[in-house]
């Protein structure tokens, strides 16, 4: 709908702004234009840092949670899952002898 602004856009733009504001205006209206601009590159960029901060961050946490948790899996003993012969963990004590 929209497409770029040429240079027969920008002198309509120019010469309507001139009627409205006056010669005398202009150039402070310019100003304070590239001022603003300026000011919303400036926010823009460091909401862009402080994204990517954050994102580095949590990163670096969950990467620091998955070495944890790495050196807590081998650090634990391996549960015993085979009987020997000998192990007397079946016979049971209390029962007579036949």
């Amino acid at each position: 709908m929209f497409g770029s602004i040429g240079m027969p856009e920008l002198i309509v733009i120019f010469s309507i702004a001139l009627l409205i504001f006056g010669p005398r205006k202009l150039p402070e209206l310019g100003r304070s234009l590239g001022r603003s601009l300026s000011e919303f590159k400036r926010a823009s960029n460091e909401l862009k840092n402080t994204l990517e901060e954050e994102i580095r961050i949590d990163e670096q946490r969950s990467a620091e949670a998955e070495r944890k948790r790495a050196q807590q899996t081998a650090a634990a003993p391996e549960p015993a899952t085979e009987q020997t012969a000998g192990d007397s963990s079946d016979v049971r004590h209390d029962a007579p002898y036949a």
